[in-house]
Order: C-alpha cells, then structure tokens, then sequence
C-alpha cells in the first residue's frame, strides 16, 4: 500500500516539475528581445568581465565597435573588429550602434547670451 502511494506522489511530483518547466520556459521566451542584424551593421558587444567596482569602475559594459559579416537563422552572428579579426557571438550580446549625422550637428542654432 504505501509503495503505491508513494508511486503515486513521484508521478505527482513529475508532472508538477514538467508543468512548472513549461511555464518558466514561455514566460523566459516572451521577454526575450527579437534582434535582427544585417550585413554591414555597426554594433557594440556587452562585456560581462568588467567588474563595476575595483581598478575600472568607470568602464563602459560596451566593447568596440564591431562590423557584421554574417547572421545564421539560430541567433549566432559572425563579427569583424577593426584589425580583421572575424569571430561568432550571440546575438543577445549585441546592440545596433547608431552614428551621429554630422549634417545634423552642424546646422545646430547658436545662442548668444545677452549681459544685463
């Protein structure tokens, strides 16, 4: 009797576990960012080492500034740095770098300050 008891609670316990599981893995997959890289995009990659308090702590968390050669369908993406190293990261690693219009910045009104 109490072996199929307990019998019962492990299939009670698995299917808790296995509901559970899915639950988390929806909720996880719903806050994930959809990113997409194209050939030629700039991008930064996030360091993860960099630790905020110590010797560096004005460090930026964000590396380089990377050139995208190549994206694949599962997420990874092929990188070149400015001395043609050609590497492949995740791509949650990453964000777009946007570069300042230089147009924009000089066509920027100028004030004059007025002394009373």
């Amino acid at each position: 009797m109490q072996i199929s008891e307990l019998e019962e609670w492990r299939e009670k316990a698995y299917h808790s576990a296995k509901l559970y599981k899915e639950r988390i893995k929806r909720w996880h997959d719903k806050r994930i960012k959809k990113k997409e890289f194209n050939f030629g995009d700039k991008v930064l990659l996030f360091n993860s080492r960099v630790r905020l308090f110590g010797h560096g702590k004005l460090w930026s968390k964000w590396d380089g500034l990377f050139k995208v050669v190549a994206t694949s369908p599962h997420g990874a993406i092929t990188l070149e740095s400015d001395e043609g190293n050609i590497f492949k990261v995740n791509g949650q690693r990453f964000k777009l770098y946007y570069e300042h219009d230089m147009q924009e910045l000089k066509e920027l009104d100028i004030i004059e300050f007025i002394t009373f």
